[in-house]
């Protein structure tokens, strides 16, 4: 009985982070999402470079899209699964980003996200983050449009 309350609570854990990031990217606050990050994260995000590795590039990242925005972002999340094992756990989540640039430009598009978390010292951390948008490949072009 204590295994299923714990993985309940486990998955309450990270539901709460999930929901944590929404309201952090909505606000633009850099230290309230950079607290959920292990010190060894490694992110995949929908722009360049390939990876980013370690809480520094990770906040360069981060501080560079809230930079970008002119106002509060949207962040809308969609269809999230928790899986938890232990001290391990991933999320798989669709979410909607909506906004305006600051170059005058509307940004409204789903991204594909995996998120996966390690317990340390019982708090869970996001040492893994994942985002992608799918591709036309007759085109090579991204595929912005699409809707869940």
């Amino acid at each position: 009985m204590t295994t299923l309350r714990s993985q309940a609570s486990d998955e309450d854990q990270i539901r709460a982070l999930i929901d944590n990031r929404v309201e952090a990217v909505h606000d633009k606050d850099l230290a309230r999402i950079m607290s959920d990050y292990a010190t060894d994260v490694l992110m995949f995000d929908v722009v360049n470079p390939l990876l980013y590795a370690g809480p520094d590039a990770v906040r360069d990242r981060v501080e560079a899209r809230f930079s970008s925005y002119d106002g509060p972002i949207g962040y809308e999340v969609r269809d999230l699964e928790v899986a938890t094992s232990g001290d391990l756990a991933y999320c798989t989540f669709l979410y909607r980003v909506s906004g305006t640039l600051t170059v005058g430009a509307a940004v409204k598009m789903w991204v594909r996200a995996t998120a996966c978390f390690r317990r340390f010292d019982g708090a869970w951390k996001i040492t893994h983050d994942h985002e992608s948008v799918p591709f036309n490949p007759e085109s090579g072009a991204a595929s912005l449009d699409l809707t869940p």
